[in-house]
């Protein structure tokens, strides 16, 4: 058996054989814990309940109601199959006019019409990590590096670095300060990298932050923009949860905003992600969004497009459906809404069995502080209790150590993908 397996692996390139894609890490293990035996309440009741997925299931209802009243978006009912033959032929990789009018106009709505976006600077991605990839291959060469802010999502790690070969560099954030980015985490990061001898080609962040759930305020942006400005090196904002903003908080600010204000910033630097994965809760129609205000990258990027394009069904479908100014407004209200009532009742739940959180103003998810259930401050300490919790409590959730956070005890939890009775059971 072992002796067919490596003339098998002598057949096969590094990469197929390699462990890149991240997978060997307890974010995924808790996935396939939940893959093996899921909850049902009646079928599997003892099953275990998917708390590492961060995705908006609490507002399915309302585009539901939105494609009865509006069945010419799509091509696959009687009354849109007019459209059939024109959306199903060849479409080349620039998109849908439509769509990238429908998709600009989305970005500006969800930053509260305070900047506006250029439908021709909209490249399509096959999600938002296939938007991550392309602007690694667009920025970097292999064995570059871009500074990452921890604790960060762990799909950054297969997103950035598989097949570009790029390197992340954490840039250590604590507790003490509600993990904030500061200039002192950034030039120290950036400083051992240079040690190290590893070119540093850019920052990462990601605003409203996973798993932290906060958003940046203006002044940690500006000090952000002043700082790549002064190295040289480029930004890259993910900002795939800009409308997952809680009721009553403060507003998100996009760094498109920010260089707005900034006549001195480098433009050519700027680079957002963004995606409808989390702010419509639609990850299945993996719809993708790299935006540059670097007129070469956006260029490159439409061209590397081609490897993950969104289908021009889907497309159709989202132009006619952001184009509703009056669905999206009531969309974006009351999934502010729905999320700021989720969150309050869970952590209120928690606060019952003396469990606290980050106070988070955005996402899908809770910070979940279990630093005082560890035996000691380690991060074996705290497998053992990500153990305990998985396969005796049976609740999927997520170690910081897969975050790559500093700090042992420190938990993400999502909190959007049930229904109200089983986050009860949860609780």
């Amino acid at each position: 058996m072992a002796a067919n397996l490596r003339n098998q692996n002598q057949l096969l390139s590094k990469m197929a054989i390699g462990d890149g894609h991240g997978e060997k890490s307890p974010y995924f293990d808790g996935w396939k814990a939940y893959d093996k035996y899921p909850y049902h309440p009646e079928e599997r009741p003892d099953g275990v309940i998917q708390m590492g997925l961060a995705e908006n299931q609490l507002c399915f209802d309302l585009i539901q109601d939105w494609l009865m009243k509006n069945p010419k978006a799509s091509i696959c009912t009687p009354d849109g199959v007019l459209n059939f033959k024109d959306t199903a032929i060849f479409q080349d990789y620039h998109g849908l006019p439509e769509f990238r009018e429908a998709i600009a106009k989305f970005m500006g709505k969800v930053r509260g019409d305070r900047v506006k976006f250029d439908p021709d600077r909209i490249v399509m991605s096959g999600g938002a990590t296939g938007a991550q990839e392309t602007i690694a291959f667009c920025l970097a060469d292999p064995r570059d590096a871009f500074l990452v802010p921890t604790p960060y999502h762990p799909g950054f790690d297969r997103d950035l670095t598989w097949r570009t070969g790029v390197q992340l560099v954490p840039v250590a954030c604590a507790s003490s300060n509600n993990f904030k980015i500061t200039k002192s985490a950034l030039e120290a990061a950036y400083g051992k990298a240079q040690e190290d001898n590893i070119r540093v080609k850019g920052l990462l962040i990601t605003n409203p932050s996973n798993p932290l759930g906060t958003i940046l305020d203006r002044e940690t942006l500006k000090g952000i923009v002043s700082f790549i400005n002064e190295k040289n090196i480029h930004l890259v904002c993910d900002e795939i949860y800009a409308a997952t903003v809680f009721t009553n908080q403060p507003n998100f600010v996009s760094v498109s905003e920010v260089i707005e204000e900034d006549t001195e910033c480098n433009r050519d630097l700027i680079h957002v992600v963004y995606s409808l994965s989390k702010d419509m809760g639609l990850p299945g129609f993996r719809v993708g969004i790299v935006y540059s205000y670097n007129d070469a990258v956006v260029t490159c990027a439409r061209k590397m497009s081609s490897f993950g394009l969104v289908s021009s069904q889907t497309q159709h479908l989202i132009a006619a459906m952001l184009s509703d100014d009056e669905f999206v407004n009531r969309f974006i209200a009351k999934s502010k809404e729905r999320l700021d009532k989720r969150r309050k009742d869970f952590t209120e739940g928690l606060e019952q069995v003396k469990i606290d959180c980050l106070n988070g103003n955005a996402g899908l998810f809770v910070w979940m502080d279990l630093r005082r259930l560890l035996k000691d401050q380690s991060f074996e300490a705290e497998m053992e209790l990500w153990k305990v919790v998985i396969n005796e409590i049976k609740l999927n959730v997520s170690p910081g150590s897969s975050f790559h956070c500093s700090e042992p005890g420190w938990f993400r939890v999502c909190i959007a993908n049930m229904d109200d009775s089983t986050m009860e059971v949860a609780l």
